[in-house]
């Protein structure tokens, strides 16, 4: 049997925590929040525009990330043409909470599994 030694996927909820994580830090647009994320983890982690979206979407729509738009112009383009529009997420007062309980119910887990891993000087381990 091979060793579980890869790094697990993100269950929904870590994602959303690792998000709102990077929101906390700033305002953002989904490009970059998805660079942040596989920088911050190393690439252990890394968020599609098919699983990016759909949850920026429905965070905004939970009120927990307020939006703006931004037009990008290219620097040849003249001064009348319109640029492509580029849509930035910023946490709310809601997603700070939520990011909040996100990271104390994360503690928790992680507290739990913790009592189940024993310490290197135990039986067993390593033999």
């Amino acid at each position: 049997m091979p060793e579980a030694t890869q790094t697990p996927a993100l269950r929904p909820e870590h994602t959303e925590l690792v998000v709102l994580s990077i929101l906390n830090d700033g305002p953002s647009y989904g490009y970059a929040i998805s660079k942040l994320i596989a920088a911050r983890s190393g690439d252990a982690f890394r968020i599609g525009p098919s699983q990016l979206y759909p949850l920026l979407t429905r965070l905004e729509k939970q009120g927990l990330v307020e939006t703006d738009w931004e037009e990008i112009k290219s620097k040849s383009s003249s001064p009348e043409s319109s640029g492509r529009k580029r849509k930035w997420y910023k946490l709310s007062a809601k997603g700070q909470r939520r990011l909040l309980a996100r990271i104390e119910a994360h503690r928790r887990f992680t507290s739990i599994i913790n009592s189940f891993i024993p310490h290197e000087e135990s039986p067993g381990l390593g033999a």
